[in-house]
């Protein structure tokens, strides 16, 4: 689906990656409804978008908020007449510590964003993206939604519920006009830990390995690349590319690697 002309919302649009996705929606002549939960973030895209501004629209709301979200889709549909796709984007780490250590709190809230958020957004908005002429889903999972990172053992287990719904709703959604696409980023340059609450040790970022990260924008790029192509799945940076076709030829060996490669965020 090409995104000109059509109406796009994109979940986490105040920061980092999901920004930059606004951001490049925009200069593809697309109409985007930004979602974030941080009102000034959202100021802050919408200064960055210049002179597209008008073909933006923010709304401050959690998507853990199940009524504010079921009300999102009329006002969207408001603004911009319809709603033509959806990239939910919005998404937290936990802090960087064993599941024995883990607070339920830090879980339920993982859990609440990362899947329930998604579900929220998809339950939603489905029923108006199924009475358009074309339309499409992308749901960003992670290289962690497909390969175990110590540290992020109930982050990871989200994100693969976010995997398996969304490859579900692709085969659900096959014979109807609504393409979907499951989206695995590796390790990008954005500020995900502090915009999570944590606090990793020896102020390291939660971002941080041998791995070289990705620019949020060319993420951006590589993204919505792959909703206008209709792609099944894409994997976002060199880091997720490897490390899905080595998980794939030997799942143990590369949780060993990672293992490595995380450790000290462990100390």
């Amino acid at each position: 689906m090409k995104v000109q002309n059509k109406t796009i919302v994109v979940t986490g649009g105040g920061n980092g990656m999901g920004r930059e996705i606004v951001l490049n929606l925009l200069s593809k002549g697309a109409n985007v409804a930004a979602v974030d939960m941080n009102e000034a973030a959202l100021q802050e895209t919408t200064n960055l978008a210049g002179d597209k501004k008008d073909k933006l629209a923010t709304f401050a709301l959690n998507v853990t908020d199940k009524k504010a979200v079921d009300a999102l889709p009329q006002q969207v549909i408001a603004r911009f007449g319809a709603v033509d796709g959806m990239i939910n984007n919005a998404g937290i780490i936990q802090p960087f510590v064993r599941l024995s250590q883990l607070e339920f709190d830090a879980i339920e809230r993982v859990l609440n964003v990362n899947l329930y958020g998604t579900i929220y957004m998809l339950k939603a908005f489905l029923p108006y993206l199924l009475e358009r002429p074309e339309a499409h889903i992308a749901n960003v999972s992670s290289m962690g939604g497909f390969l175990p990172v110590p540290g992020q053992t109930i982050y990871g287990a989200s994100k693969a519920a976010v995997k398996l719904l969304t490859e579900g709703l692709y085969a659900e959604l096959l014979e109807t006009n609504v393409g979907v696409t499951v989206i695995y980023p590796g390790a990008i340059g954005t500020n995900i830990a502090a915009n999570s609450g944590v606090v990793t040790p020896g102020g390291e970022t939660a971002e941080s390995s041998s791995f070289k990260m990705l620019a949020p924008e060319k993420a951006a790029q590589i993204i919505v690349d792959a909703v206008e192509d209709g792609r099944y799945s894409v994997t976002v940076g060199s880091d997720a590319s490897f490390l899905d076709k080595f998980y794939r030829f030997n799942p143990k060996g590369a949780t060993h690697f990672i293992y490595r490669q995380m450790k000290a965020l462990l100390a």
